[in-house]
């Protein structure tokens, strides 16, 4: 599948949300709301389940299904308060050395007047600032868009996984083409420079596992549920210090190998 392909398919009608997931694979979930400084972003859906009997806290960036339900969600696009909820839910998790699933599904974060005046890029960098250093395991898995910083804000993980039809890019290719060449028609060709698709990434280092798909948009989700519950149970086995520090490595080595 060419880049650009990758990114049409990660944004197709139908395609399973954050909720199908979380549905799919968590049992027995409870939603938690609120950030506890402005508001409840819908944008983020975050709580507490089990996963193979296994007790996870969950973090996803819905974006709805039909019209409503994307309004409801602000199409996947969180504000500050968004991400400070997320926030609250990891600094629950490391103090009861909960894992945490983040699913990652947005265009990038909320743009808006009233999301910068509440401390959009702030809210971000915390995210990414704490998860670097939370002791509890991290997995992040883009099931659709990976769109800019308000995707990288659930992304600093032990491991990244993509859905193959997925892509996970600093800007939209659209984005670039208009900046670049003054032509967002020209999203085909800036889709093939960003090497934002899986396979890209995956021989970049920047993720470790492709998802496969089984169908368009899906999975098999008791094969993902099982791929899952091996990597947390494996990181839970180790001491938080050498957790930290393979975390740590992880990043450091990304772009090592580039020109």
């Amino acid at each position: 599948m060419r880049a650009y392909e990758c990114v049409q398919a990660s944004r197709s009608a139908g395609r399973p949300t954050a909720k199908a997931y979380i549905d799919g694979m968590i049992d027995n979930f409870i939603e938690m709301h609120g950030d506890r400084r402005f508001g409840d972003d819908t944008a983020v859906i975050s709580g507490i389940g089990s996963l193979s009997g296994m007790p996870v806290t969950v973090i996803g960036i819905e974006k709805g299904t039909d019209t409503a339900d994307k309004l409801k969600h602000n199409f996947g696009s969180a504000n500050p308060e968004g991400y400070r909820k997320s926030l609250r839910q990891i600094k629950l998790a490391e103090k009861f050395h909960r894992p945490i699933l983040c699913l990652v599904d947005t265009s990038g974060a909320y743009c808006g007047v009233g999301a910068e005046e509440r401390g959009q890029g702030q809210a971000i960098a915390e995210n990414m600032s704490e998860l670097m250093t939370v002791r509890t395991p991290v997995l992040s898995i883009v099931i659709g868009e990976g769109g800019s910083g308000g995707a990288l804000a659930l992304a600093v993980a032990d491991e990244v996984w993509m859905l193959e039809d997925a892509y996970y890019s600093v800007i939209s290719p659209e984005g670039a083409a208009s900046i670049l060449w003054k032509d967002a028609n020209r999203a085909r060709e800036a889709a093939e420079s960003l090497h934002l698709t899986a396979k890209d990434l995956h021989e970049f280092g920047v993720i470790e596992r492709i998802v496969p798909s089984v169908q368009e948009g899906g999975v098999d989700m008791q094969r993902l549920k099982d791929a899952i519950a091996e990597t947390f149970r494996r990181n839970l086995a180790l001491d938080a210090d050498v957790l930290l520090d393979k975390r740590y490595q992880k990043f450091r080595k990304i772009g090592g190998g580039c020109a």
